[in-house]
This record gives structure tokens, C-alpha cells and sequence, in this order.
């Protein structure tokens, strides 16, 4: 399985909305006792396993990744690891942050459009497809005058912290959901999940 997770490099744009995707991933990394040790076509990548639920041995091998290239260009570091890993897309899904959904919420699908996120536009257009699962997490909209740029490159407001740290947490239950039962058990449990 491939969990790539969306975001800027740089310790500018480390707890920025537009880097929810990161979030994500650097969670499941804790969670999977894995670390981000290598660059590979683009990405910082880490390797974990997970041991599914009810069984002693049988797990799954997860690369989570974070692409270096910028947003614009998350399509090169995903496409790179899905073709040298040689994952179905089926076995692959992408984290991101979404200005349309209200703070907070999940929206899992199994396919669609990019909604004009550049990242998944970006993806969109390297792998030639749309027929692959993602994970939407809500940061709201811009408020008042603020340009839809400004507000994702801006940090939460500490009200919103606790919002959003509380669904990164769900977001992490619905892959490893998703790993272990499947994107309608994912999408089943978690969709419309939060505020």
C-alpha cells in the first residue's frame, strides 16, 4: 500500500493548512513505529507494517510518503513510487487538505476530480487517471477578503487546533480502515466525519 500525504517542503510550511496531507502521514508514522529516513523519486518515504486486526501474522507493508517537489508537482514523486513499487491503485490513496469541506471533515472517495487542488491536478495528470481513492480533510473556507492562497499557506488559529489535530487522529483511523477492510469500509466509517 501507498499512503502518499500532501504538502510544501520547509519548516515555513510545516503546520500550514495545505500541509494536512503531511499531517497525516507523519501520524500514521508514529503509529506504525516508522520513520522518514530516506528521499526517494522526490519523496521522503518511510516503511511500516501493520498487523491486521483479529490475526497474529497476517499484515499489510505500507510506504508512506511525502513529496518534496511542492504541491504543483506532487504528481512526479507519486508517480515515481507507484510505478517502482509496482502498487494497483486500488492499494493506493492520497491525503489532502480541502477548502470546500468545513473544518474538520473527512470525505473519502473513490475516485473524482481534483476541485482545482493543484497537488491532486498534479497527480491527476501524471498517472492519466482520476480512478484512484483519496482522502479530503476539511480546513473551511477563506474567511472575509482572504485569497484562497493566504489562507492555506497560513497557520490554524489556535481555536482551530484542536479541531483539526482531532481529525488528523480520525484521518489516521480511516487508512489504516481502509488498509485493513477496504475503501467501502473506510468510506463507510469516516465519511462526513467531524465538525
Amino acid at each position: 500500500f501507498l499512503i502518499a500525504g500532501l504538502g510544501n517542503p520547509g519548516r515555513e510550511y510545516r503546520e500550514t493548512r495545505h500541509n494536512v496531507g503531511f499531517m497525516v502521514v507523519d501520524r500514521l508514522a508514529v503509529k506504525l513505529n516508522a520513520r522518514f529516513t530516506r528521499l526517494q523519486s522526490r519523496a521522503l518515504v518511510a516503511s511500516g507494517k501493520l498487523m491486521l486486526p483479529g490475526t497474529l501474522e497476517e499484515e499489510r507493508k505500507i510506504i508512506l510518503a511525502k513529496p518534496q517537489t511542492f504541491m504543483n508537482l506532487s504528481g512526479q514523486a507519486v508517480s515515481g513510487l507507484i510505478h517502482f513499487y509496482k502498487i494497483p491503485l486500488t492499494n493506493f490513496i492520497v491525503a489532502y487538505d480541502d477548502i470546500d469541506l468545513p473544518l474538520g471533515t473527512i470525505r473519502i472517495r473513490p475516485d473524482g476530480g481534483s476541485a482545482g487542488h493543484k497537488g491532486m491536478t498534479s497527480i491527476l495528470e501524471k498517472l492519466g487517471t482520476d480512478d484512484f481513492p483519496r482522502l479530503r480533510l476539511g480546513i473551511g473556507r477563506p474567511p472575509g477578503q482572504t485569497q484562497t492562497p493566504d489562507y492555506v499557506l497560513d497557520e490554524f488559529s489556535k481555536a482551530d487546533q484542536a479541531v483539526i489535530s482531532e481529525a488528523l487522529n480520525r484521518a489516521v483511523e480511516a487508512v489504516i480502515r481502509f488498509v485493513s477492510n477496504g475503501l467501502e469500509a473506510a468510506m463507510n466509517g469516516f465519511n462526513g466525519a467531524g465538525a
